[in-house]
């Protein structure tokens, strides 16, 4: 009798194999944040899940930020960071530190996957203008060297996929006067899914997805319909940073992607779990008139 584990090994690879075929060829752009960045075996394991999507077929973009990193390393120097309406206040020192943070994250990103055997490239904002910005202002107060993004070049993105590179993005760009501008990941990654017409964009943060109820994890919704999801933000279902991060994902799918999933990076390989089985196990946003795998498969 062949054993058991293996059965279901082979039967996990089946289930993934019509997503595969779905998504050959596809761009999936990967916004990478929260305690996943922190702790290295969830790194590496969010690092071979992209590598795994590459070597399957599909064209993984990957979008990460660092704001931990960057205070802690504020903190070093001796700088007190300090937030206005939950937002960073970056002045010129800060803008220098969270750019070297950044770029020092980004080639460290860089060498895990190419340690996995796929070849990738690290770029900013800045290259081959690929974000373009203006100063961000947070309920009318000047918050520093924080970009709001105004135009996405993304031939350098192009050409990288097409020479078989992973991308790896981190989000400083410049404005009209070529000044360096911190930029949220989470529009970031939004802005290039939209330029590049990504496929999916799967948002890896610390929480598991969208609740009916906050306090009730069994409220887990699985799918959501643009429709939906703005209205759990008029009725005040989400709050706080939920908001942003939906009113993200209804822009994405408003502007061409097809399906965006809010994940929780803290789940090992919760990227594949959620990406190649029938349930998943986050929260996808689709078209109002997008096809819902999971109620089809339940």
């Amino acid at each position: 009798m062949v054993n058991q584990k293996y059965l279901d090994k082979a039967e996990v690879l089946i289930e993934a194999l019509p997503y595969i075929q779905r998504f050959n060829r596809k761009i999936v752009v990967i916004k990478y944040g929260g305690s996943a960045m922190l702790d290295e075996e969830l790194k590496r394991n969010v690092i071979k899940d992209a590598v795994l999507l590459k070597l399957v077929g599909f064209k993984p973009i990957i979008v990460h930020g660092g704001g931990k990193e960057i205070s802690r390393w504020v903190g070093k120097v001796g700088m007190e960071p300090r937030f206005v309406n939950g937002l960073r206040v970056t002045d010129k020192d800060t803008m220098e530190i969270a750019e070297m943070v950044l770029a020092k994250v980004n080639k460290e990103l860089v060498t895990l996957v190419e340690s996995l055997g796929v070849q990738a490239v690290g770029v900013s904002g800045k290259d081959g203008g690929l974000l373009q910005c203006k100063k961000k202002l947070s309920k009318g107060e000047d918050i520093g060297y924080v970009g709001e993004i105004t135009k996405v070049n993304p031939k350098i993105l192009q050409d990288l996929l097409e020479r078989d590179f992973l991308p790896i993005v981190f989000p400083i760009g410049f404005d009209e006067n070529f000044d360096s501008y911190n930029i949220n990941a989470d529009d970031a990654a939004c802005a290039i899914a939209e330029a590049v017409n990504a496929e999916k964009l799967a948002f890896l943060s610390d929480i598991e997805g969208v609740y009916r109820d906050a306090s009730d994890p069994s409220t887990l919704i699985s799918e959501l319909g643009v429709d939906e999801a703005e209205q759990l933000i008029t009725d005040g279902t989400v709050g706080g940073g939920m908001i942003p991060k939906l009113k993200n994902c209804i822009d994405a799918i408003e502007h061409g992607v097809n399906r965006v999933h809010i994940l929780d990076g803290r789940i090992p390989h919760s990227l594949l779990l959620e990406i190649f089985t029938n349930k998943g196990i986050g929260t996808a946003i689709l078209k109002d008139d997008g096809e819902k795998y999971y109620n089809e498969h339940a």
